[in-house]
């Protein structure tokens, strides 16, 4: 039997009792289908009570639970710190938890996939190549002043100065929505995108690390940092306020040995402690 797919125009055709008095009604336009099928007019819609906490993902769990099982979407905190219910809302990537229907100023819904990934079905997409991207450029501290195989318990003592460093940047919860409003990730799928290329400045300015060679070679090559056209798009969606645009633009200062020199003549410093012990 064929789907029958309904549009915002064709809202009449669903009946459902009116709300209480303390919500009204939105209409929610939800993305159907999978890579396999035209997405041509591929939306059900749906007419969901809200009332003024009520989230996007609060009404897709209404749909999802009342009027149509079928409907596939992914979430788990509510609370905006794992980044999985992320997803292109009224045409901005958003997550889904942290966005209020009454902030968005209109009775109308429209929640589709986030471009840039793979679809999987529905408002799910494929995170692979993401998170592909993320471990290629090794996101971990990597120090071996002491030597690890002869002290087992080391600390490494930072001032809160060299916190701010970093800090910033480390607050991404890897929702996604910056590579998805990328448009150079949209034409180079080598590209490694805002999130991979913010958090290896994140561990770049972080005065642990020592690995300076190495996070400069993994993203100076054709398809890397240059490749940013710096429009901006990916700070102005991220939901934690890192700004990733911020971080490339400081990684290619640190390239461009503006302000490299005095943490990589500390890596030698250390190189050379550690030949003389």
């Amino acid at each position: 039997m064929k789907k029958k797919f309904l549009l915002a125009r064709d809202t009449s055709e669903i009946n459902l009792p009116r709300a209480s008095d303390d919500t009204s009604d939105i209409v929610l336009n939800i993305y159907r289908g999978g890579p396999n099928q035209k997405p041509e007019n591929s939306y059900d819609s749906y007419r969901v009570p809200v009332s003024r906490w009520t989230t996007v993902l609060d009404a897709l769990i209404y749909a999802k639970e009342r009027l149509d099982s079928s409907v596939a979407i992914r979430y788990s905190c509510r609370m905006a710190s794992c980044g999985s219910c992320g997803m292109k809302i009224n045409g901005i990537p958003r997550l889904a938890c942290y966005t209020k229907i009454s902030e968005l100023g209109t009775h109308t819904i429209t929640c589709e996939p986030l471009p840039n990934f793979p679809l999987i079905r529905d408002l799910v997409t494929d995170f692979q190549e993401f998170f592909d991207h993320h471990k290629k450029i090794q996101p971990y501290i990597q120090n071996l002043h002491p030597d690890p195989s002869i002290d087992k318990l080391s600390e490494f003592e930072q001032t809160p100065q060299q916190v701010d460093e970093f800090l910033q940047f480390s607050y991404c919860i890897k929702c996604g929505l910056c590579y998805s409003a990328c448009p150079t990730v949209a034409t180079d799928t080598k590209f490694p995108g805002p999130q991979a290329l913010a958090q290896a400045y994140r561990y770049f300015a972080d005065s642990r690390d020592d690995a300076v060679e190495k996070r400069l070679s993994i993203v100076d090559d054709k398809h890397g940092i240059w490749r940013c056209h710096f429009a901006g798009s990916c700070s102005k969606v991220c939901p934690k306020g890192v700004d990733p645009a911020l971080g490339i633009q400081m990684l290619r200062s640190h390239m461009m040995s503006i302000t490299k020199k005095p943490k990589k003549r500390l890596a030698e410093l250390r190189e050379t402690s550690r030949e003389g012990s």
